[in-house]
C-alpha cells in the first residue's frame, strides 16, 4: 500500500533529510511490490508549497531508491506511490497542491464517474489534472473548504462524508498540510495510521525509519515536533489513530483530535471487491 508521512515542527523553520525507499523484492515481487512514485511536499521559508515528485516504473529498478532530500521547512508530506488509478507520471504522482495546500492519500475510492459529476457540479474540475481517485478526493475536499470559508477541518468532514454516503471507500487515509498546520485522517479501519507526540523530546537523536521512508534531523533531536506515519518508525512510543479520527496539529503544536466519523462508510468495500490492479495496490 501507499506510504504516508507527516512532520509538523511547529513555527520555526527546521532541516531535514528524507529518503524515500523500497526495500529490496524479489523479481518474481517486483511489478506488484515495487514503488510507483515517491514524493515529497514542504513549505519553504517564503510559506510557498514547494513538491519534488518522480514516477517510478516498478520494472525498472528492483532496489530503486531516491537521492536524498534536504529540505528546511516547517511541516514535511512525504509518499510512497502504489498505484491503484492512473499511469506512472508526475501528474498522478503524491504529494498534490491546491489551493496552496499540500495533500497525500492511502486507499481506494470507487465510484470515480459519480465523484466527477459531484466535481463538476461544485466548479473545480480545473484542479484534476491526473487520473487519480487521490486527486479526486483532495478536489472534493477544496471545494468544501471553499464553501466553509476557509475551514479546512470542517471542508475535510464535509467532503469525506459526502463520499461516505455517495460512493465505495475501501480506505481514506490522508495528510492535508499548510505552513502552520496539518490533518490526519485514519479511515475507516482497512489500513492503520499512527501519531507521534515529540513535544516534549528526549537528547536522543531524530531518526525515523521504517522500510520505504526515512527522516533525518539534528535540529529536531532537541525542537518539538508531531509526526504521522502508515507504520511504526523506530523507537518511539507512536500512538495508532482510532478509525473516523481526524487529528488537527496547529502551528503551536496543539494536537486536537476529533472522532469526525464514528460510523463506517455507507458502501464499504472488501479487498475482494477491488480490481486486481487496485488489490495488488493494498498490499502491507
Amino acid at each position: 500500500m501507499c506510504r504516508l508521512f507527516g512532520l509538523h515542527a511547529g513555527r520555526r523553520l527546521v532541516p531535514a533529510t528524507f529518503w524515500l525507499l523500497d526495500a529490496p523484492d524479489n523479481l518474481a515481487e517486483q511489478s506488484r511490490r515495487n514503488p510507483d512514485g515517491t514524493g515529497l511536499g514542504v513549505f519553504g521559508p517564503d510559506g510557498l508549497a514547494v513538491v519534488h515528485k518522480e514516477p517510478v516504473a516498478a520494472w525498472q529498478d528492483s532496489e530503486f531508491a531516491t537521492e536524498a532530500h534536504d529540505v528546511t521547512a516547517t511541516t514535511f508530506i512525504a509518499h510512497v506511490r502504489y498505484a491503484s488509478t492512473g499511469a506512472l507520471d508526475p501528474g498522478n504522482t503524491h504529494p498534490f497542491v491546491q489551493d496552496g495546500r499540500i495533500f497525500a492519500h492511502n486507499g481506494v475510492v470507487e465510484g470515480l464517474d459519480v465523484l466527477d459529476d459531484r466535481i463538476r457540479e461544485l466548479g473545480v474540475a480545473e484542479l484534476v489534472q491526473g487520473q487519480t481517485d487521490s486527486e479526486r478526493v483532495f478536489a472534493l475536499i477544496t471545494a468544501a473548504v471553499r464553501a466553509r470559508a476557509g475551514d479546512i477541518g470542517a471542508g475535510i468532514v464535509d467532503a469525506v462524508g459526502w463520499l461516505a454516503d455517495n460512493v465505495g471507500i475501501y480506505a481514506v487515509n490522508l495528510l492535508l498540510s499548510t505552513a502552520t498546520d496539518m490533518w490526519a485522517l485514519r479511515y475507516p479501519d482497512t489500513h492503520d495510521l499512527y501519531v507521534l507526540d515529540r513535544r516534549h523530546p528526549s537528547q536522543r537523536r531524530l531518526r525515523l525509519r521504517s522500510a520505504r521512508i526515512r527522516a533525518e534531523s539534528e535540529q529536531l533531536t532537541t525542537q518539538p515536533s508531531v509526526v504521522f506515519a502508515s507504520e511504526p518508525m523506530d523507537g518511539e512510543d507512536w500512538r495508532p489513530i482510532a478509525p473516523g479520527e481526524l487529528v488537527h496539529v496547529d502551528a503551536n503544536l496543539e494536537i486536537n483530535p476529533q472522532r469526525a466519523f464514528p460510523e463506517p462508510p455507507r458502501h464499504l468495500l472488501r479487498r475482494e471487491d477491488l480490481s486486481a490492479k487496485a488489490a495488488a495496490s493494498q498490499h502491507g
